[in-house]
């Protein structure tokens, strides 16, 4: 079972890694933008605002956010608060957070399945963007649940380690 554990935070691993070279990239886009948009710069160069920048940045955003939640639950940096359950061996922090990590893993696994069918829907339909550069849709939507599945499999390993520890301290 370790061997599965170790294999979902690799893969988390990788993808908040990509998150992070994503949101790099999206800066890097904008301050192109930025640049190219500059009066000055446009009659010493000739150049001219792009129209993939917006559109691209947008899309590139939405994949980031949903690529990263699992490494961001990995690194058990998601939103915590320690006033009533400081010991983490302490039986009460443990339910506590098996509570809350179900309700995760119930929103991921409702997430995968309607985005899985929102995704299928605009594949198979051919639907694109309204915009100029009519990227197809399944694209965007196919990060809802390639994003919640990878959060799914994070947080059944998660539920796993709270229970995985030798001393429980009873109070």
């Amino acid at each position: 079972m370790t061997g599965l554990f170790l294999t979902i935070d690799r893969i988390s691993e990788f993808f908040g890694k990509l998150s992070a070279w994503i949101y790099f990239s999206i800066g890097f886009f904008i301050t192109y933008e930025i640049i190219v948009r500059n009066d000055i710069v446009r009659q010493f160069l000739g150049t001219a605002p792009t129209i993939w920048v917006d559109e691209l940045s947008r899309v590139l955003q939405v994949w980031a956010a949903y690529l990263g939640a699992a490494y961001v639950l990995k690194e058990q940096e998601m939103v915590t608060i320690d006033v009533a359950f400081k010991n983490p061996n302490s039986l009460a922090r443990r339910l506590a957070e098996t509570v809350a990590l179900m309700f995760m893993l119930v929103f991921a696994g409702v997430s995968v399945f309607f985005g899985f069918q929102l995704w299928l829907k605009s594949t198979l339909a051919g639907h694109t963007t309204d915009s100029f550069l009519g990227l197809p849709k399944w694209f965007t939507h196919s990060s809802v649940w390639v994003g919640f599945a990878l959060l799914f499999f994070q947080s059944l390993a998660q539920v796993c380690r709270v229970w995985n520890t030798k001393k429980i301290n009873r109070t």
